[in-house]
């Protein structure tokens, strides 16, 4: 099979030194990214065209993730010495195609030739006009293509576009703030459409679980799209420094000071690592933090530069783009963990006021977070292997106290039988003042909030536990055993 594979327009408009140097990265992302897949292969390249050689079909599935190229074809190649050469095999190849339906023909030269486009076009069509319904050049149900270059001529009915943008890793460097949902990672896939490389910075805020469900989401980035480079999760337990800021800061702040501690660490890591600036997930007004006023302040946090892609998004643009790229699923099950939900936060905030409340917190715990900061190589790490098997259950030990950590609403309409609520951010604040000679099942909506309370709980010395799949598994669980009718399960219950 033999692959003609066009490159993104701005590419061929570049300078000749900038362009040389985009086809090359461009080259070898497609080889890396065929490589990977253990594909054997032949990349050669003209002046305005790649053609992969190739056995697999496996390969047009992939250049449809390679940032750069802009479309594909397969082709029959002939040879192209006179038109007469060109009609025949044309005529051969395109006959079958075009039975009885409305036809058109294109021709493209590269290079000088005897003969022109019009009159490749006009021969080609009478050839095939016999077969063939009608010419009809406005809508046709079957165009043919033929490529004329270096005395050979390229011919293919169908287009298949590739995802355009520039080759990875040929506009530089940069590191994105990656939460696991579902604004990080489309941030993130919008800079790497436009040739940037990235590593991510993971601030935990969500215990193993969380690390987990991030780790799957930027996997998926670097295995699907980032074909060339080897990116890297840096990963920060920040646990501590949200409980300092719950104990010195006044509630409306913070978010917003949570935030410039994540740009602060996230300035440390670019700088070290020789990354231009940091990647967020921000889209002006989507929550309070994100007014045009507080996204002003939180930039005067950092010196380098803050890319923010999805600025101009709204929601329903951004989960869309989740489903394309394939993180959608994931950041579904990775909840918008954050541990800082005041009622009223500050929309228009000071940076004089935002500074003076800073100046309440114990920064030597960033240092201390810095001490202890976690490196993946994204290609090599196995997500499964930060499971928590050791707290994680599935069945309701008898004796067991089961705390139900969903909203009041979602405990009200159901809950499994003998649970008691318990506000999450509350619990993780006070669960020492629970008995220690219990047994504690833990379950939430998707089973990342009861899985940070039980880690936590486990470190002080507790026997505590989280249902494994959240509030869907618990349901079956329930159902299984006769615990509840399902007639008394509003709808809600199985979302």
């Amino acid at each position: 099979m033999l692959i003609l594979i066009r490159f993104s327009g701005e590419i061929t408009t570049k300078a000749r030194g900038t362009r040389l140097r985009f086809l090359k990265r461009l080259a070898h992302n497609i080889a890396t990214a065929l490589r990977q897949a253990s594909l054997s292969f032949q990349l050669d390249q003209e002046h305005s065209r790649f053609f992969l050689e190739t056995e697999s079909p496996q390969a047009l599935e992939i250049l449809t993730r390679v940032f750069g190229v802009h479309s594909f074809s397969v082709v029959q190649r002939r040879s192209a010495h006179t038109l007469e050469e060109i009609v025949e095999a044309g005529s051969a190849l395109a006959r079958e195609a075009v039975a009885g339906k409305r036809f058109a023909v294109r021709a493209q030269r590269a290079g000088r030739t005897a003969y022109s486009s019009l009159e490749v076009e006009r021969a080609l069509g009478a050839a095939l006009l016999p077969y063939a319904h009608r010419v009809d050049l406005t809508h046709p149900e079957v165009t043919v293509h033929v490529e004329i270059r270096n005395g050979d001529a390229y011919f293919f009915t169908e287009k298949t576009l590739g995802p355009g943008g520039l080759p990875v890793g040929a506009s530089g460097r940069a590191l994105a703030l990656i939460s696991g949902g579902f604004d990080s990672a489309v941030a993130s896939w919008l800079m790497l459409k436009r040739g940037v490389a990235l590593d991510y910075l993971f601030c935990n805020l969500g215990g193993t679980l969380h690390e987990q469900g991030v780790l799957r989401v930027v996997k998926r980035l670097a295995s699907d799209w980032s074909y060339g480079d080897r990116p890297r999760l840096y990963a920060l337990d920040f646990q501590p420094l949200v409980r300092e800021l719950q104990a010195k800061v006044h509630k409306s702040y913070w978010q917003l000071l949570l935030k410039r501690l994540m740009y602060r660490a996230a300035e440390r890591v670019a700088k070290q690592h020789h990354c231009t600036g940091i990647v967020t997930g921000e889209a002006i007004g989507q929550v309070s933090s994100q007014t045009l006023r507080n996204l002003a302040v939180l930039s005067q946090a950092v010196r380098v530069p803050l890319w923010r892609p999805l600025l101009g998004f709204n929601k329903d643009e951004i989960i869309a783009l989740a489903r394309r790229i394939g993180t959608y699923e994931i950041s579904a099950t990775v909840e918008e963990y954050c541990a800082i939900l005041p009622q009223r936060p500050v929309t228009r905030a000071s940076l004089r006021a935002v500074l003076a409340e800073e100046e309440k917190l114990d920064l030597g715990l960033l240092e201390r977070a810095f001490a202890e900061l976690k490196l993946y190589d994204v290609h090599r790490v196995d997500p499964d292997s930060l499971s928590l098997p050791e707290i994680e259950i599935e069945e309701i030990p008898e004796g067991a106290v089961v705390i139900d950590l969903r909203s009041p609403s979602a405990y009200q309409a159901w809950h499994y039988p003998g649970a008691i609520y318990m506000d999450f951010f509350q619990a993780l604040r006070e669960f020492t003042k629970l008995d220690r000679s219990r047994v504690y099942v833990l379950y939430c909506e998707l089973g990342l909030k009861s899985a940070h309370l039980a880690e936590e709980m486990r470190a002080a010395g507790y026997r505590a536990f989280h249902f494994k799949g959240g509030f869907p598994k618990l349901i079956r669980h329930a159902l299984a055993r006769d615990l509840v009718p399902p007639e008394l399960l509003p709808p809600s219950a199985w979302s």
